[in-house]
């Protein structure tokens, strides 16, 4: 990393574990990365199924087990209705056995009869293959395919991370509001994260659920439901993503993570000078003086 004196800084989780974890979710403010070294796991490929309709209940009664039932899960829903509109799992093709065919009625929902688009209306051309046809895992965890603009075009976006133990709660208090909702909305993702050690990581230190938002493309509707979702979260402590929309000031977002003294001191060594800064940082994480 390239600090704003000039210095090169080398951190290494062996070295500088501190630092590194308050450096890898950095907002850009702490310098410019010009190399990583990865650790790498080995090629592996992927089946993808999509399967629709499933009853919103269902996701009460088995939340942890519709998570667990594939290498990558992921939920659409419109908020319009009692069901989940898409179920996407993504599963190890290792896992499968090519003999047996995925059932066609799974927790009430049906496997769809051919490829779908996320996004309701939209052509499923976009999108990775599926319907358990195996693929490298860089080609089936993504959901768009690399050459062609993922989910709309034409959007906005938001997402909040509460505490998976939490999960259900959290998705009754913005079915609350669906009637707000689903008017500005394209479509939402719920999925989980694992939970990880950096400082600034909406998911630091709590295995989270993921609610995602793709609105339309209209700041001014989408503005005050963005304050409706956050008052229902709020009793979750849920973190909203940095680099989507959201409407949560400085001392609300501060107040969700405990390491952000640390990473302000960080930042005043790394970038004495704020010369990384920009009205974002310098308003949610500014250096400690």
């Amino acid at each position: 990393m390239v600090t704003a004196g000039g210095d090169i800084v080398t951190l290494s989780r062996q070295s500088d574990g501190a630092a590194l974890a308050g450096a890898v979710v950095g907002l850009g403010a702490l310098g410019i990365v010009t190399s990583l070294t990865l650790d790498l796991v080995p090629a592996f490929a992927i089946r993808q199924y999509v399967y629709e309709g499933l009853p919103s209940d269902q996701l009460d009664e088995h939340l942890a087990g519709i998570f667990a039932s594939g290498y990558s899960v992921s939920l659409f829903t419109d908020w319009r209705g009692p069901k989940i509109r898409q179920v996407w799992r993504k599963c190890l093709a290792g896992e499968r056995d090519p003999g047996r065919p995925e059932p066609r009625r799974w927790l009430g929902a049906e496997l769809a009869d051919g490829p779908r688009h996320l996004v309701p209306g939209m052509s499923a051309v976009p999108c990775t293959e599926q319907q358990g046809v195996p693929g490298p895992w860089h080609l089936r965890l993504p959901h768009f395919r690399l050459e062609f603009t993922p989910s709309s075009g034409e959007e906005l976006q938001s997402e909040y991370l509460v505490p998976r133990e939490r999960a259900i709660e959290a998705l009754a208090g913005i079915d609350r509001i669906r009637g707000r909702v689903a008017p500005v909305l394209q479509i939402s993702e719920i999925r989980t994260v694992a939970a990880d050690d950096l400082w600034l990581s909406p998911s630091y230190r709590r295995a989270s659920v993921a609610i995602h938002f793709t609105w339309v493309k209209d700041p001014a509707a989408v503005a005050p439901v963005l304050a409706a979702i956050e008052d229902e979260l709020a009793p979750f402590g849920a973190r909203p993503h940095w680099g989507k929309l959201f409407s949560a000031g400085p001392a609300v977002v501060g107040g969700l993570y405990q390491r952000l003294p640390d990473f302000q001191r960080l930042r005043s060594e790394l970038d004495p000078a704020g010369k990384f800064g920009n009205e974002l940082v310098d308003s949610y994480v500014p250096a400690s003086r």
